[in-house]
């Protein structure tokens, strides 16, 4: 039997897959086991939500009862409670339980329920069609809020609740939905939170002094993964299919990815698939670039549209960016070599490429997010 490519990417890590990170999901497992409210900061493509469901996985087996939702999912502040009471409700694994548990637990207004079957699956159904105004909405979140504490009471074991891409909140009358979500949650002592978002500037801003969950509870900031640990992770991946990877190898694919934990899986997955393809069972650096001139070329139409997009001020800043390694970009030696406009447009070009999450900002340093776009930068663009 052929083995299966052993690098994921585009969804959640399983464990057998999943590099590093023993410290921080010791960390975070820890936290949420003994109720604490914790704030994940991460940018995206670091892995946060493959280490928060990991985390939920140990502590599931541990007895605990899980929550998962993610935030940026729904497309208004009710649709996200009903979304939050249904995955309370089905904690409950019988249909019928959870449909009374919520119904009963509700007393603001009168839920809709239902129970939806297809071919594949079912689930449980919950709308609310009577919440119309503020003051209904407001008094259904302070009783849906509730519900962890409630349930941990009545079932008489921890709740952990994951609220992924929280930063989304923000969008639901963000200041209103903080105040009631922290003024239930820090009621609910055993009751476990791990509010993770992927935009570090919005969640800073969330955690500052003037706003609710200021204090509410332990920060962490996930970081890149050491970059020797990763490279000796995708070798011995390679190693274990019967494909021996060349020394450098694996520190070659961390160096052009960025050392993003995705960039990293997907150019391993894709090496390892065109290694694969043509029956081979070594790994070397002339397959690895081959990889990327294919990967690439099947981007080209994506990232010419990318750029097209760009203001030519956008265009300069971008590709200095990657030429300098996102370093020293207001230096007057930076702006004359690559014709850069004064030190206030070039500021405000870096402020919409970071918006169009083109850029992140690393301590003084610039990067383009997609290791490809940035690669493909330096080839295509003057």
């Amino acid at each position: 039997m052929a083995s299966a490519n052993p690098f994921i990417y585009g969804e959640i890590v399983p464990d057998d897959s999943f590099a590093d990170r023993e410290v921080e999901l010791d960390r975070l497992t820890a936290d949420l086991r003994a109720g604490q409210k914790i704030f994940l900061i991460s940018p995206r493509r670091y892995g946060k939500s493959s280490l928060v469901r990991r985390a939920l996985s140990t502590l599931a087996r541990q007895g605990a009862l899980t929550v998962d939702l993610t935030v940026s999912s729904y497309s208004s502040y009710v649709s996200f409670l009903e979304g939050y009471a249904r995955a309370l409700a089905t904690v409950e694994t019988k249909w019928q339980r959870a449909r009374e548990w919520l119904g009963d637990v509700i007393t603001t207004t009168r839920p809709e329920l239902r129970y939806e079957a297809d071919a594949a699956s079912g689930r449980l159904a919950v709308a609310f069609p009577l919440v119309r105004t503020e003051r209904d909405v407001t008094r259904l979140a302070n009783e849906i809020f509730a519900l962890p504490g409630r349930l941990s009471t009545e079932r008489k074991r921890p709740v952990i609740v994951s609220l992924d891409e929280f930063q989304a909140i923000d969008a639901f009358n963000g200041g209103s939905v903080e105040h009631a979500l922290r003024a239930a949650a820090q009621q609910q002592r055993q009751v476990g939170y791990v509010f993770a978002g992927s935009e570090p500037s919005l969640m800073e801003k969330m955690i500052g002094p003037k706003r609710p969950f200021y204090k509410a509870g332990p920060v962490m900031r996930l970081e890149k993964i050491p970059a020797d640990i990763f490279a000796d992770f995708i070798e011995n991946r390679f190693g274990r299919t019967g494909i021996r990877a060349e020394p450098g190898l694996g520190a070659a694919i961390v160096d052009l990815a960025g050392n993003l934990p995705y960039d990293v899986q997907r150019l391993a997955h894709e090496t390892w698939d065109d290694i694969r393809a043509a029956g081979m069972k070594k790994a070397g650096l002339d397959q690895l670039h081959a990889t990327l001139g294919r990967l690439l070329a099947e981007q080209d139409t994506m990232f010419e549209a990318v750029w097209q997009r760009l203001t030519l001020a956008q265009r300069a800043v971008l590709r200095a960016v990657v030429l300098q390694s996102g370093r020293e970009l207001l230096s007057a030696e930076t702006r004359n070599r690559h014709r850069l406009g004064g030190p206030s447009s070039i500021q405000a070009s870096l402020s919409a490429l970071m918006k169009q999450d083109l850029l992140l900002k690393e301590g003084p340093q610039y990067v383009v997010i997609d290791s490809l776009l940035r690669e493909w930068i330096a080839r295509k663009t003057f």
